[in-house]
């Protein structure tokens, strides 16, 4: 099991034909820390859809002669992956194409279902055919179900949402329209802004819009679908206010780019204040406070500066290397941990060290970075965490689905500090979490179990693979008894 979020989505649509090809790649380049299983992009060249997606990071899916090959359009629609639900394979890459009856559909995802097993068997009870295990096919197939008896696109997102539980931010593109949704919780963060030549820009963080030119105009709101076409931009309003906010507290923490501002807030003053509050909390006699690169570094910047301790760069971070998160399995992952991260041996030998990072899962690779510090002179070392302990599974696109794995689970904090070698260990209170946004609109139920919505039965992220695998053991069998 790993701890690990969802996606990132784009969109963009212009006035006249454009590379549209080329601005979604700097995009979801910007969007690549959300996702590094698999990436792609969907053209819109009046109406006549092209597509490129495979496994791998942007850079490697595509090149030069790739996107050449993709024509200049005025609507294109992107996404960079890391399933929640669903395996790592290239049938699962977004944006998924649809071809029906009123036309075609490209359509990308962020988040998690938290019905998607129910909706997924009710509509293979009616017939439907998946031909992926993501639960994104499951919106696709609800959204063209609702365009064959709705006049219009948006119209039928509209009657799909009033299906979708849990957390999903969308681009959507037909042959005449963009459009974008948020989920009525809001669970991950969307935005849209303009460049000065007039195009649209959708995108799951602000930092996409700027690598583009674009210039944020403002986040969509919590239920709220954006039609962007030849009337310039419509909002459409009627879920908005059926949910309680509940954006996921882990953007700020962690998932987000500290250069992004998500719902008005900065990602960075966020954790700048985590810092704060671990310093004011579990203060520590030390010499250097450090972080772990990328997202322990902000905080550590607020831990010196509320403490007075120096702030030192103590690692140096391969940036040719996914986030340890991202590995399927043990071994994987513990491999990428000594590649990853190197210890500057005259920033923390003979020091007293404050290591902050953002959390803690496993305490596996914890473990392994104290032991980098010990091995490199260390005399102490206070960790120190900028989110509380994670206690529960998450369902709306974090990918925790079982408490089993989750050491705060099983261990107290002085437990925990013992296994992974830390002199002392000390995480951000619950209770301070509204510190990091100055408001209380966020989700914490992977610390509190304080849950939005109905918990799953199923929450396997490959449980679509299995059902599938049992499906194929049955074919076999009845074709075996046949011969």
């Amino acid at each position: 099991m790993s701890l690990r979020e969802e996606c990132g989505v784009f969109g963009v649509i212009a006035q006249e034909p454009v590379d549209v090809a080329g601005i979604t790649y700097y995009g979801l380049y910007a969007l690549q820390h959300r996702g590094q299983e698999s990436c792609g992009i969907v053209v819109n060249d009046d109406g006549v859809f092209c597509s490129r997606k495979d496994l791998g990071l942007v850079s490697e899916v595509f090149s030069e002669d790739t996107l050449s090959r993709l024509p200049k359009a005025t609507m294109a629609v992107g996404h960079v992956r890391y399933g929640t639900t669903g395996g790592t394979s290239r049938n699962n890459c977004q944006p998924i194409e649809v071809n029906h009856q009123k036309g075609r559909m490209a359509l990308a995802h962020n988040g998690n279902l938290s019905n998607a097993a129910e909706l997924r068997n009710e509509l293979e009870l009616s017939g439907a055919i998946f031909h992926t295990t993501s639960d994104t096919e499951t919106i696709a197939y609800i959204v063209t179900r609702e365009r064959l008896r709705t006049p219009s696109i948006e119209d039928a997102l509209s009657a799909a949402m009033k299906t979708l539980d849990g957390a999903y931010s969308l681009v959507l593109m037909s042959p005449q329209k963009l459009i974008c949704a948020r989920d009525p919780y809001g669970f991950r963060p969307l935005c849209y802004g303009k460049t000065q030549d007039g195009m649209y820009v959708v995108a799951s963080e602000s930092c996409a819009l700027k690598a583009v030119g674009a210039e944020l105009v403002r986040e969509v709101e919590p239920g709220e679908i954006l039609v962007f076409g030849r009337n310039g931009v419509v909002s459409r309003r009627e879920h908005c206010g059926e949910k309680k906010k509940k954006l996921c507290i882990f953007e700020y923490i962690y998932f987000a780019r500290p250069d992004s501002v998500i719902d008005g807030v900065s990602v960075h003053t966020a954790r700048v204040r985590a810092g704060k509050i671990l310093a004011q909390k579990h203060p520590a006699d030390a010499d250097i406070v450090i972080g772990v690169p990328d997202s322990g570094l902000d905080a550590a910047l607020g831990f010196s500066k509320e403490s007075g301790i120096p702030y030192g760069i103590g690692f140096i971070k391969n940036k040719y290397i996914g986030r340890t998160f991202i590995s399927p399995g043990q071994n994987t992952r513990m491999d990428q941990v000594k590649i990853k991260l190197s210890v500057i041996e005259e920033s923390v030998k003979d020091k007293r060290v404050v290591l902050i990072d953002d959390s803690i899962v496993r305490g596996t690779t914890s473990g392994r970075i104290v032991k980098l510090l010990r091995e490199a002179g260390a005399k102490e070392i206070h960790m120190r965490i900028s989110s509380p302990p994670f206690l529960n599974p998450c369902y709306y696109g974090t990918d925790i689905d079982s408490r089993e794995h989750l050491i705060a689970c099983k261990h107290s904090v002085e437990e925990i500090a013992k296994l992974i070698g830390a002199d002392t260990l000390g995480y951000v209170p619950v209770s301070e979490l509204g510190e990091l946004t100055g408001h209380r609109n966020y989700c914490s139920a992977c610390f509190d179990g304080d849950y939005p919505t109905a918990v799953p039965t199923d929450t396997r992220k490959e449980r679509f693979e299995q059902k599938l695998s049992v499906v194929n053991k049955r074919k076999e069998k009845e074709s075996e008894a046949s011969v």
